[in-house]
């Protein structure tokens, strides 16, 4: 009897005869009732897994050992954006030392490790406790499984890629820096790490989620981060090296690392950090916007087709 179909008309210690062996059973009633209240549905459970799965980004809802890497990396990731600050207001500079569009590039190996740690944190261990299936027996389809995952973990990197970014505008404006300037820098530094943060999480939960693993997953994901990003610097300082300045931003296209760089340089006012401080010409400008949404769009794609065979 399920609890939805009401009491059952049984009463208790009603004896009946029994299938096997001649003896008697009783059926007990065992109080389940029909439920009345809300049934608050897909979107609620969507909600509730993105906020889930941003908590536990971070720790929260976890274990005091699981709080610790997270924070410990966000503390390394601000602590140079308060030490630009000091440097900033002592001297009393015309400007930041650091633009806001190139922090995030300048601390590449914080972001991938954070990534690596909790990108297999967030999609590993649910297919390695096969509790996938669980998920999917509730008021949700894949894609909102797909859709919360993706959105937590972009959030989780926005908000460790962005607080930096907020304790250098706030200490620009202590310092009495000019307001609009460091209002254009910070959107703009925004608007660059909404990119990282979008394109890194997309591909660091598709590497994940590749193996229920978490160890394996967390080689993985430095590995994609890091190989290529170092492969296409030493090329990009070949290419400088010979004269072949302009293969040098089209070079940029073949790592997330790079494709950042090139958008940030090309459309927000950043600093190039390709050798030589080539920035992307026209066309490899827009190349360079339409390979970061192709890789959003593949990423999108292969989390769904992962969690097509995942979810039986």
């Amino acid at each position: 009897m399920r609890p939805d179909q009401g009491t059952p008309p049984a009463t208790a210690g009603a004896a009946v005869p029994a299938a096997r062996g001649g003896e008697d059973a009783s059926i007990h009633n065992i109080g389940y009732r029909h439920y009345d209240g809300p049934r608050l549905g897909r979107s609620y459970a969507r909600r509730s897994l993105f906020s889930q799965s941003l908590r536990g980004a971070y720790g929260l809802g976890r274990s005091a050992k699981s709080k610790v890497l997270p924070f410990v990396l966000l503390a390394v990731m601000v602590l140079p954006a308060g030490i630009i600050v000091a440097v900033a207001v002592f001297t009393k500079a015309d400007e930041l030392p650091v633009k806001y569009t190139d922090y995030a590039l300048l601390l590449q190996p914080v972001i991938g490790l954070y990534l690596a740690s909790q990108a297999p944190q967030s999609v590993s261990l649910d297919l390695r406790f096969r509790t996938v299936p669980l998920y999917f027996s509730r008021p949700i389809e894949r894609g909102d499984y797909v859709a919360a995952k993706y959105a937590a973990m972009s959030g989780a990197l926005f908000l460790f890629t962005s607080l930096p970014l907020v304790v250098m505008y706030a200490g620009g404006l202590l310092a009495k820096l000019g307001f609009a300037d460091q209002t254009t820098g910070f959107l703009q530094g925004l608007v660059s790490v909404a990119v990282l943060s979008v394109l890194h999480g997309g591909i660091g939960l598709v590497v994940a989620a590749l193996t229920p693993r978490r160890g394996f997953g967390v080689a993985a994901v430095i590995a994609v981060l890091t190989i290529p990003y170092f492969a296409v610097t030493t090329v990009q300082a070949i290419a400088h090296d010979q004269g072949s300045g302009g293969a040098v931003a089209w070079l940029g296209l073949a790592s997330p690392g790079s494709l950042v760089d090139g958008v940030q340089s090309a459309f927000l006012g950043g600093t190039s950090g390709f050798p030589g401080g080539h920035e992307p010409g026209t066309a490899a400008a827009i190349a360079y916007v339409l390979v970061v949404l192709g890789l959003v769009a593949v990423c999108w794609t292969a989390l769904m087709r992962r969690y097509r065979k995942a979810g039986l």
